[in-house]
């Protein structure tokens, strides 16, 4: 009896030894403990970014992992139970909240920590200007200083006959210690001038690495006189290599272009592949602007993904439709695009009707440049 008792005991145990051997292998039989802890499980930043820690609790070695660009993490301790994670964040430039998501894993373990950065506040915004509603000022220049904002804007410097056979040299701020732009009394002046035989202008961009996709642009302008002069606010596509994609295949935008010999008449265009001056097809629309060559009058782009609006003083001029075909050939105006602000002399419209040079010098005035883009 006894024999048969301890038979049956030692059959009842054998099996539960044996199971518990290999119970807690999860991972294949590596025999790897699979357990990860974080703390804390978020983290949240400024829109100006910057570095916080959590710290990593695990049963073995551990790693994390992060695939959204704008944040950054340095470990510590990963070959250990206990480590650390920095983790640092790049300034929010958008409108908008940004969340990313760190996975820390160990063996078949994970866990996670989420991420929120704020979205960047609007720019304090003088209560003299006049914001469209829903939109919101992003960048704008009130030329209230002394000189030219180089941060901002950069010249152009061209001899004559680099675009539409135009006569001018576009120059890099003066020739002959004579300014093509000046800025004061809240002001920007462009000017073309006459020095010797040649002839002097000046031709700017904004933001030109950079630019802007959609969005409302402003400019309040005084247009020069004289038979010769082409002033033009418009816009081109940032960093944008002609010779693979040449114009106007590319796209230009020209908010407000006015020639001298037809004056007060302003115009604004588009030029795409399909639509452009060389093949006569050009968008454009032109209407009288009573005192455009002695006042200041604001000119403004509307730029959404449906249609490219064009206003003098808020009365439509150009509407442009999207036709949404997803072709290039009619909409390459889904990319950033800069400013533009220059005075031409002569070429091939502006000296349509030939040049008056006892009308030099000529001066554009700028009273401000401002854009709004949707909140």
């Amino acid at each position: 009896m006894l024999k048969h008792t301890f038979t049956y005991l030692l059959a009842a145990i054998l099996p539960i030894g044996f199971a518990s051997c290999g119970g807690d292998d999860d991972n294949g039989g590596d025999n790897i403990p699979s357990s990860v802890q974080t703390n804390p499980a978020s983290l949240a930043f400024e829109a100006t970014g910057g570095s916080k820690t959590f710290t990593v609790s695990s049963a073995s070695e551990w790693d994390a992992v992060c695939p959204d660009s704008w944040v950054s993490i340095t470990k510590e301790g990963t070959l250990s139970t206990k480590g650390t994670v920095e983790v640092t964040v790049a300034p929010n430039s958008a409108r908008k909240e940004r969340t990313a998501t760190i996975t820390v894993l160990s063996g078949t373990a994970r866990a996670s920590v989420s991420i929120t950065q704020e979205a960047k506040a609007p720019e304090p915004v003088d209560p003299t200007i006049e914001v469209p509603e829903g939109y919101e000022m992003v960048w704008n220049d009130e030329f209230d200083g002394t000189a030219l904002n180089t941060s901002d804007w950069r010249h152009e410097v061209q001899g004559p006959g680099w675009v539409n056979n135009e006569l001018q040299n576009y120059v890099n701020g003066s020739y002959d210690g004579i300014p093509v732009t000046q800025v004061d009394n809240g002001i920007l002046s462009i000017t073309c001038f006459k020095s010797g035989t040649r002839i002097n202008s000046g031709r700017i961009y904004a933001k030109v690495n950079e630019g802007w996709k959609y969005g409302i642009f402003e400019a309040r302008i005084k247009l020069p006189k004289g038979k010769g002069t082409w002033p033009a606010f418009w816009m081109m596509p940032v960093n944008n290599d002609f010779s693979a994609n040449p114009w106007p295949r590319c796209g230009e935008i020209d908010i407000m272009e006015e020639v001298g010999y037809n004056p007060n008449y302003t115009s604004s265009s588009i030029h795409c592949d399909s639509y452009n001056h060389v093949k006569g097809t050009q968008k454009t629309a032109e209407r009288y602007t009573t005192g455009a060559q002695d006042d200041f009058h604001v000119y403004r782009l509307e730029w959404t993904e449906n249609y490219i609006r064009t206003y003098v003083d808020g009365n439509l001029l150009l509407n442009f439709p999207n036709d949404g075909a997803g072709n290039v050939a009619t909409w390459p105006f889904n990319k950033p695009f800069y400013l533009i602000l220059n005075l031409a002399w002569g070429g091939d419209w502006g000296g349509a009707k030939g040049v008056d040079e006892s009308a030099l010098p000529a001066t554009m005035q700028v009273d401000y440049v401002r854009v709004f883009q949707k909140i």
